[in-house]
């Protein structure tokens, strides 16, 4: 088929690149620009096509979104613009780019990307991604399917949102060693472990690329964790997943 691009939109950067689907890598190096402060629909649309051009692509796009997505409209926006609550986010990306748009949650992508090519290939039960980034977010896995948008990032700990307290950005935010922030990581995997009992618990985001330096600090418990195969491209190869889907 033609090929397919995907972007993932975070609250830090905005990164894209044509996908291999069959092979679930990207065709070409991605490129990647900061995400616009503020993040406003217009400015972030904008972004989004000067990624899509600088590759000249023509075809399916699939991009992704850090909030709840249902039926191409974003109803939450915890780490962009609240303005993007209520938005036809499909609607304005297909405009701006005059090619066929898909939107999803960014976790929900870079989930389908690894149980389909990644650490969660093959596997059945209940299989939990989590994505350390700008906040946390979480794709949840039953016998390969998917449960969207459960956003458990924003689940209680402490009397604040999760996310506030074990994200990547929390541990930069509050200068703490990869150790101390283990401890953090370590109480968030236990609320969610006791919540799901999922049998695979994968980690993925930006952090995943240094899963080496806080992976081995983490408690052993009845769930695996394993760090994410396609590292912080997940959520590229995803979002180009779901745009096939959605175009066949």
């Amino acid at each position: 088929m033609t090929t397919v691009f995907g972007v993932d939109i975070g609250g830090s950067g905005i990164k894209g690149a044509p996908v291999d689907l069959a092979g679930g890598g990207l065709a070409e190096e991605r490129f990647k620009v900061l995400t616009p402060q503020p993040s406003s629909p217009n400015a972030v649309v904008e972004a989004v096509v000067e990624v899509v051009r600088h590759f000249g692509h023509q075809g399916p796009v699939g991009l992704t979104f850090p909030g709840v997505v249902v039926r191409g409209r974003t109803r939450t926006a915890a780490n962009v613009d609240k303005d993007w609550i209520g938005m036809d986010a499909e609607g304005l990306f297909r405009e701006a780019l005059d090619l066929p748009a898909t939107v999803v949650n960014d976790a929900d992508a870079a989930g389908i990307a690894e149980v389909t090519h990644g650490a969660g290939r093959g596997r059945g039960g209940t299989v939990l991604l989590l994505t350390f980034g700008t906040g946390i977010g979480s794709a949840l896995f039953v016998d390969g399917a998917l449960v969207p948008n459960t956003e458990l990032g924003h689940l209680e700990l402490r009397g604040k949102d999760a996310e506030r307290r074990a994200s990547s950005a929390a541990r930069e935010r509050h200068g703490l060693s990869w150790a101390e922030w283990a401890v953090r990581v370590d109480e968030y995997l236990d609320l969610v472990e006791m919540l799901f009992s999922p049998q695979l618990m994968i980690i993925g985001g930006g952090v995943s690329r240094k899963h080496e330096k806080f992976l081995p600090l983490l408690r052993k418990r009845d769930a695996e964790v394993l760090p994410a195969e396609l590292r912080n491209n997940a959520g590229i190869v995803g979002a180009a997943m779901a745009a096939a889907a959605h175009a066949s």
